[in-house]
């Protein structure tokens, strides 16, 4: 007896669990001609439409995507950009509103970091004179033998020489550049500042 009644336990919850989940298989489509279906199963030629999930009752409890073209792809990309930047700018209004108090807070600590880099250069320049003058003493040196000396009686040039002519001018070049990046870095750094004020003026509502 136990069991039979066990057994019809079972058989209901199995019951009960089908009907559970037929519920919610209604699909909803619209084709191409604008006509409205309903059905508990999606033809193929459909399948990659969109299509809603309704109850028995017609409630709405899901949808499908369909298949997206290729222009709604770039919709999307397009609108996920512009979701991006405006998310990023939000931060980086706040992070700004966070730090600085006026626009004379914003400008001083421009005047700080543009200073850096003009320090850097002053001292960049300092090397740089140092250097050329090292260059042309070796190469003096160097002009009175051969192959840059005009005697032809004179000797080879030492080796060592050559070398530390070349060794110089490639410190030469790796401090000029150097140097004008430490120019390219201030300029944006006046500009990002710059940009900086703009965006506090225009958050505080300051002329």
């Amino acid at each position: 007896m136990r069991k039979y009644l066990l057994a019809i336990a079972l058989l209901t919850i199995a019951v009960a669990t089908g009907a559970a989940a037929r519920e919610g298989t209604v699909y909803r489509w619209v084709d191409e001609d604008g006509i409205t279906h309903y059905d508990d199963s999606v033809p193929p030629e459909y399948r990659e439409q969109n299509k809603d999930i309704l109850t028995d009752e017609g409630i709405k409890v899901g949808s499908i995507r369909g298949r997206r073209t290729a222009e709604e792809l770039a919709a999307e990309q397009r609108a996920a950009e512009l979701q991006q930047a405006r998310d990023l700018q939000i931060r980086a209004d706040r992070a700004l509103l966070a730090t600085y108090l006026s626009v004379d807070e914003i400008r001083m600590h421009r005047d700080r970091r543009v200073e850096l880099f003009k320090a850097q250069s002053r001292v960049t320049e300092l090397f740089l004179t140092n250097l050329e003058g090292r260059l042309r003493k070796l190469e003096r040196r160097a002009s009175r033998y051969q192959p840059y000396s005009t005697d032809p009686d004179a000797s080879m040039v030492d080796p060592n020489l050559v070398l530390s002519i070349n060794d110089t001018k490639s410190t030469i070049e790796r401090h000029e550049r150097n140097l004008q990046k430490f120019v390219t870095d201030e300029q944006q750094i006046v500009a990002r500042f710059e940009g900086d004020i703009n965006r506090f003026k225009t958050l505080k509502g300051i002329d």
